[in-house]
């Protein structure tokens, strides 16, 4: 059975769609089918990260419209077995209803083993489509003030829009800094402010980022790379140990 996922932050800058897309990406690798969605209106990136741009002819807008079937909005990844994206509008004004993303995610999950999606930073009307379809959620942050009062605000927004099975995802973490910045006493502070469950900690890694912004992630064997496995990992139900070096 698809299993569907939003991926949502509390504010911009967590390092979210990074987060979406290599959790895609391990998944993938794990031998599972998995659909990206892409829900920033106006702001959309993934096909950027994921290399499809020049491939693009459709995205959910024009599924919406009539203009092709949903199926024509799905695109493999290249280099990514078993990796696929829906892209989102170009235009903000094309921003999708949550009833209407509802019908288009039931009309493509049941072929795939996760859906993904990415939504955009905050509680707007993009992010309420996002959670709409969602039967679980990820919330990103970073170990700061104002994006774990994010963390705080999302996930209750998330529990009103009906997604109750939360977790936590700590990421761009540097232990020096974070000990530095002396801010918390330590990350047990930090999830037990948030109220979540936390599901994996993945480093601050210039190399994934980059990686992943020019579209080639791939096999990448980086530190967050390898975080994002064990996190992918324990969505299927695995027990590995959290990655914090």
């Amino acid at each position: 059975m698809e299993d569907i996922i939003v991926v949502a932050s509390g504010k911009g800058g967590t390092g979210k769609s990074t987060v979406s897309v290599g959790l895609g990406t391990a998944l993938a690798k794990n031998g599972s089918r998995v659909l990206l969605i892409d829900c920033d209106s106006g702001m959309r990136g993934l096909d950027i990260m994921l290399g499809v741009t020049q491939n693009l002819v459709f995205d959910i807008a024009d599924a919406v419209s009539g203009s092709c079937t949903v199926e024509n909005t799905v695109y493999p990844c290249p280099d990514k077995k078993g990796l696929f994206l829906m892209p989102a509008p170009l235009n903000a004004y094309d921003e999708v209803a949550p009833q209407i993303l509802g019908q288009l995610v039931d009309g493509v999950a049941d072929i795939f083993d996760y859906v993904i999606i990415d939504s955009p930073a905050g509680v707007g009307s993009g992010f309420e489509a996002a959670a709409f379809p969602a039967k679980r959620a990820l919330v990103v942050v970073n170990t700061e003030p104002t994006s774990i009062r994010g963390a705080q605000t999302v996930s209750a927004r998330l529990r009103e829009c009906g997604v109750d099975n939360i977790r936590l995802i700590i990421n761009r973490f540097n232990k020096a800094t974070f000990r530095k910045m002396g801010l918390y006493r330590d990350l047990d502070e930090v999830i037990d402010i948030t109220a979540l469950q936390l599901l994996g900690i993945v480093p601050e890694d210039h190399t994934l980022a980059a990686a992943i912004q020019s579209g080639k992630s791939g096999e990448l064997n980086a530190p967050a790379m390898k975080a994002l496995d064990n996190i992918a990992l324990r969505l299927q139900g695995k027990l590995v140990p959290l990655m914090i070096k």
